[in-house]
């Protein structure tokens, strides 16, 4: 006979038809992520329809990424005590609602300004998405919910690119918008249908004073460091992509939003093929291979920008980007693992939710880093800055693992002195001194 817990999980599962309110969660962070994601396809079009220089399109992704960034421990935190099942419907009618503003935006200012709003609703959802996968199934079950969840940025990552650049080029990009609020508009009609009244009532939203206390922690904060330059790296290409390939390439038209979904088919792969890598490797040679691929890659896309005539730059550009993708996003299925090591199984959501924040963050500041140095570079050499931002991730990453080494070593020793002279079993901790 099952425990309490497992036996009350259970029923949950059964009562409240979890495995279908499961992929309707997933569908919300599909949404999600495909609005997120799309808008590298979309920069073109909606700076020639609004007026505005490509660079101050681009602000429209660090606007979102820092919105989201800055908002979502708080509002996470705020709404703590709020009925998750109510929470979680109303921020994805509210994303609904968004999308569908930012579709009739006519100044750059209102859609601005509704991408703020959209990264508030985006910031809300999605952690408390985890959350409520991870809590209303048992404890075997859990990491498959969460997987399935998670699923959603995954099948966005690879798919959200391409179907945005189709949509945007065959319907204009404000239609792009408008499928997003629809898309979010049927996930929450099925939240509604698939979670019962009640479900996750006894989930505890970590306090501000949590989160603080886990970045705090030396391992955590170093990490959390690699991520954001990792983001950053990839989001100063990645948000200025179709220019890019506008000036190295013949592409033009349909054909930009083609190549890009280059990028996204690759990206997940890369998600894929890096949870079996890290099982069987472990995430410190995944960290390190995926991290130098990305350097080699985004070198590879300048020199080749650089070096080629358009007429004869597809292949290689295109090779560059899909290894790009592949690589960059091997890297964060094996950080997020790294993370559970360093602070264990029950503060996992804390570091996790910290990890997309500072994920965000990145974004935030490579989507500025792309334009600012658009402004004075041309877009071929935008590569040369992405290599950099990952060159000193790369060191970041070299550098915490020495420490970490030592640390370990250090406390193996202050270990077996102390069962010397205790006679007792000391357990070190992942990263020792955190």
């Amino acid at each position: 006979m099952g425990s309490p817990t497992n036996a009350a999980a259970s029923h949950l599962t059964s009562a409240a038809g979890m495995p279908g309110a499961l992929y309707w969660l997933a569908l919300g962070t599909f949404a999600i992520g495909t609005e997120g994601f799309m808008i590298a396809a979309l920069l073109v079009p909606i700076a020639t329809d609004l007026r505005v220089s490509v660079v101050q399109a681009g602000l429209l992704v660090s606007i979102f990424a820092f919105a989201y960034a800055t908002s979502s421990p708080v509002l996470t935190v705020l709404t703590g005590r709020v009925d998750r099942r109510r929470l979680l419907i109303s921020s994805m009618s509210l994303f609904a609602f968004l999308n569908i503003g930012a579709a009739i935006a006519h100044s750059f200012l209102a859609l601005a300004a509704a991408r703020v709003l959209l990264a508030f609703a985006a910031g809300l959802y999605t952690p408390n998405a985890n959350a409520l996968a991870g809590a209303v199934v048992s404890p075997e079950h859990r990491g498959r919910a969460i997987a399935i969840v998670n699923g959603g940025l995954t099948m966005a990552i690879a798919l959200g690119v391409p179907l945005g650049a189709f949509v945007g080029d065959r319907l204009g990009w404000r239609m792009t918008f408008v499928g997003v609020g629809v898309l979010s508009a049927i996930a929450s009609a099925g939240l509604s249908r698939g979670l019962r009244h009640g479900v996750g009532a006894t989930l505890v939203s970590a306090s501000l004073a949590d989160r603080i206390r886990t970045v705090r922690n030396p391992c955590v904060a170093r990490t959390l460091a690699v991520t954001t330059v990792w983001a950053s790296g990839s989001y100063a290409v990645y948000t200025y992509l179709a220019p890019l390939l506008y000036d190295t390439t013949l592409l033009r038209g349909p054909q930009i939003g083609l190549a890009l979904s280059t990028w996204g088919l690759a990206a997940g792969v890369g998600l894929f093929v890096s949870g079996t890598a890290t099982d069987r490797l472990g995430t410190e040679i995944v960290r390190r291979s995926s991290l130098t691929g990305v350097v080699v890659a985004l070198a590879a896309l300048a020199v080749v920008a650089n070096a080629v005539t358009p007429a004869r730059a597809l292949v290689p550009v295109l090779a560059a980007i899909a290894l790009w993708g592949m690589c960059s996003w091997a890297f964060f299925p094996a950080q997020q693992t790294r993370l559970i090591d360093i602070v264990g199984v029950p503060a996992a959501p804390v570091a996790l939710s910290l990890n997309a924040s500072f994920m965000y963050l990145g974004f935030s500041l490579g989507a500025a880093l792309g334009g600012f140095s658009l402004v004075h570079i041309e877009a071929r050499h935008l590569g040369f800055i992405g290599a950099a931002c990952e060159l000193v991730a790369l060191t970041l990453l070299l550098v915490n693992q020495a420490l970490d080494t030592r640390s370990q070593s250090d406390g193996a020793i202050w270990a077996s002195t102390a069962r010397v002279e205790h006679g007792a079993a000391v357990r070190i901790p992942p990263c020792f001194g955190g």
